[in-house]
C-alpha cells in the first residue's frame, strides 16, 4: 500500500488558543476563559480555581486586557487559515498521488488521467562499433571515448510546454534527473564515455537540467520539473547511478508551439 510522507501541522492548544488574561491595575492577571462585565464588577471563569469569580472593575485594566484579546484573536483566525490552506493543499497532493501508478517507472498527467512513458533503448557507440547497452561488456577491453544513444532524431513523445511536470516513481533510492540530448544523424546522444579499462571505470558525462524534485510519497515517488523552462529541443527523463552503465531514458521532446 501507497504510504504518503507525513504532514505536521502546527497546531496550537486549543484551551490555551480560547483563554484570556484578565489584566489587573497593578500589572497581574488572571487567566480566564472568559469574562463579563457586570455593572462596577468583572465576572470571570478562573482556569486555575476552575469556577466562576468576581472582582471589581476598577482593580481590572479593561484596556489592554481587550486589547490583548483582539490580537489573540486575530492570531488565532490567522493560524485557522493558514491550516486550512495545508489542509487543502494536503488532500490535493493525496489526489494527485493516486492518480500515478505505483509501478516503478515514468508518468505525466493529462489533466486527471496518468500517461506512461515507455523507456527507450539504448546502444553504446564506439571505434569498434555499436553494442547493445544490456549486451556491452562493463569493462571496454581498450581505453577511448564512446557515447550512449538512443535511435531516433525525435522522440514520439512530444511536449508543447517546457514547463511540463513528470512523476519517476523508482524501486529504491536511485539518482535521477532530466537530461538535455544531441540529435547526431539518426540517433540521439544520452551521453559521452569514456573508458578506463586499468583501473576498471567507465565515466559518464550526462548533460543534466536543473530541476526541482518533490518527494510526494515515502514509497520513492517523485515529481520532478526543469527549474526554468525548457527550449524546443530533445530531452529525457534519466534514472542512474554513476560509473554502472545502468541508465534508464525516458525520452521526450518538446516542441514550438
Amino acid at each position: 500500500m501507497r504510504r504518503f510522507l507525513p504532514i505536521f501541522l502546527v497546531l496550537a492548544a486549543v484551551a490555551m488558543a480560547a483563554n484570556v488574561k484578565l489584566y489587573l491595575t497593578d500589572g497581574s492577571y488572571q487567566l480566564a476563559r472568559e469574562y463579563k462585565v457586570e455593572s462596577d464588577r468583572v465576572r470571570y471563569y478562573s482556569i486555575e480555581r476552575s469556577d466562576w469569580e468576581e472582582i471589581p472593575l476598577n482593580m481590572v485594566d479593561l484596556k489592554r486586557t481587550e486589547s490583548e484579546a483582539a490580537a489573540h484573536e486575530e492570531e488565532i483566525q490567522k493560524d485557522a487559515k493558514d491550516l486550512s490552506e495545508e489542509e487543502t493543499a494536503r488532500r490535493e497532493m493525496e489526489k494527485e498521488v493516486h492518480r500515478i501508478p505505483q509501478d516503478p517507472g515514468v508518468y505525466w498527467l493529462d489533466g486527471d488521467k496518468a500517461k506512461v512513458m515507455t523507456t527507450s533503448e539504448a546502444s553504446v557507440k564506439t571505434n569498434k562499433g555499436r553494442s547493445i547497452l544490456k549486451a556491452i561488456s562493463p569493462v571496454p577491453v581498450v581505453s577511448g571515448k564512446g557515447t550512449l544513444e538512443i535511435a531516433g532524431a525525435h522522440s514520439e513523445h512530444v511536449f508543447h510546454n517546457g514547463d511540463q511536470e513528470f512523476y519517476i516513481q523508482l524501486s529504491q533510492p536511485e539518482r535521477f534527473g532530466i537530461a538535455r540530448l544531441q540529435t547526431k544523424g539518426a540517433f540521439r546522444v544520452v551521453e559521452n564515455l569514456t573508458f578506463l579499462p586499468v583501473v576498471k571505470e567507465t565515466q559518464e558525462e550526462l548533460d543534466l537540467v536543473p530541476i526541482f524534485n518533490k518527494q510526494l510519497t515515502d514509497d520513492y515517488l517523485y515529481k520532478i520539473w526543469a527549474r526554468d523552462t525548457l527550449p524546443p529541443g530533445e530531452y529525457a527523463v534519466v534514472q542512474y547511478t554513476e560509473g554502472k552503465m545502468n541508465v534508464q531514458i525516458w525520452d521526450f521532446q518538446v516542441a514550438k508551439k
